[in-house]
């Protein structure tokens, strides 16, 4: 059968594919003093929109687990019309913004599409590039985290236009990935299609201890991640409203700070070859949350060191997210690995959703102090980590996790 273009170069396709989709999921971050402008939504308000979507992603990843979706059907099938239907969905959400509950409801419905992009993404990451599982997939979760910068960085690009526009482009961002991914079909090195699945068989990985440790870790890495991805737009802003300069910088800074992760991404990727993903990944959790308990005490500091502190967050706080994929997928049952990675994924997503809620509700009375809120994820991720040796962490057919 003779090669398509593209399969060529999978992995690019993967990963470009991934940042196009995931642009849906911060989508209305991306214009949230907008929203706060003309419809007077509160930074609350902003909150419970993203717990709405982290919702949803968990409740699909858990659907894909219970009913092993992710094992029976093909790969690339599933995040092609997950992409279609989260564009649809996205771009729902400008006809209902004005009406709160809608807006919160088609926000979940995203998370639940979602579900079928970000872990699938994943899977076909193994099924087309089963060696140097840890660097591909630093690849991946990169793309991930500038496909949450995205949203900043359109309405950066279309600052004075409506903040309807941006989110078209996320919807028209998630067809191109979902297009891209389905004309490059799923890999040669995926197991065969399983049968049904219970949920139970999706945590058979939490029996062995190696696994639970590694899984601690990432599970402390969520707490702290995502509410820092939802308060950056927020750092920012007092920064630059302490510097008198326009508020047109708070989305090309916010778009940066978050896209830094791709950096931090790769560069540990490069890093776990000598020495090690498990090295990369503790030295990554401990400088975030070393950061996280630092800048409340700075906050007196001037914004530029403050601005400084946060891009050096932005590259940290992501770092350890794929060699804490890769060393997961070294224990993980290769005929279950969509269902593993499913359960690992809702169970962290779901540890966001309390450490969402705590910061942004409290954002108006406490300020950057309401980031102590986040230390106990790399303080508990550290502790879940003791005493574990790094082993080899690229198995013949490994996969992965954010």
């Amino acid at each position: 059968m003779k090669t398509h273009l593209w399969q060529r170069h999978p992995l690019a396709v993967i990963v470009l594919a991934q940042l196009c989709g995931t642009s849906l999921w911060f989508s209305v971050n991306g214009v949230g003093l907008s929203l706060a402008h003309d419809l007077a939504f509160s930074e609350v308000d902003l909150g419970r929109l993203t717990l709405a979507v982290q919702a949803g992603f968990i409740c699909g990843t858990l659907f894909i687990a219970t009913t092993g979706l992710a094992d029976r059907f093909r790969a690339n099938r599933i995040f092609a019309a997950s992409c279609l239907l989260g564009a649809m969905v996205n771009a729902g959400f400008i006809l209902t913004a004005a009406q709160f509950p809608l807006a919160v409801l088609l926000r979940f419905a995203t998370g639940l599409c979602l579900a079928g992009i970000y872990p699938l993404g994943m899977k076909l990451v193994i099924g087309w590039t089963p060696k140097h599982t840890g660097a591909a997939l630093a690849w991946l979760v990169g793309m991930l985290t500038l496909g949450t910068a995205l949203p900043h960085l359109l309405r950066g690009s279309t600052l004075g236009m409506p903040w309807e526009w941006p989110l078209l482009g996320a919807s028209l961002l998630a067809l191109l990935g979902g297009a891209m991914v389905h004309a490059l079909g799923d890999g040669p090195h995926l197991p065969p299609p399983a049968g049904r699945v219970r949920l139970s068989e999706g945590l058979t990985a939490l029996n062995e201890g190696r696994f639970r440790a590694v899984a601690g870790g990432y599970f402390g890495h969520c707490w702290e991640l995502y509410a820092l991805w939802m308060l950056t737009p927020f750092l920012v802003h007092r920064e630059v409203q302490r510097l008198m300069a326009s508020s047109d910088l708070v989305a090309w800074l916010s778009f940066g700070i978050i896209a830094l992760g791709l950096v931090g991404c790769v560069g540990g990727g490069l890093l776990s070859r000598r020495l090690g993903s498990l090295w990369v990944a503790r030295w990554a959790l401990t400088a975030s949350g070393a950061i996280c308990l630092t800048y409340p005490l700075l906050a007196w500091a001037p914004p530029g060191l403050l601005l400084a502190l946060l891009f050096l967050w932005g590259l940290t706080v992501i770092a350890d997210s794929p060699q804490f994929s890769a060393l997961a997928a070294a224990t993980a049952p290769r005929e279950r690995v969509g269902s593993t990675l499913a359960v690992m994924n809702a169970v962290g997503f779901a540890l966001t959703i309390p450490a969402i809620s705590l910061t942004t509700s409290l954002w108006s009375l406490q300020g950057t102090w309401v980031l102590w809120w986040l230390l106990p994820g790399p303080i508990l991720g550290l502790w879940a980590l003791r005493g574990l040796a790094d082993p080899a962490t690229h198995p013949p057919a490994a996969v992965h996790q954010e």
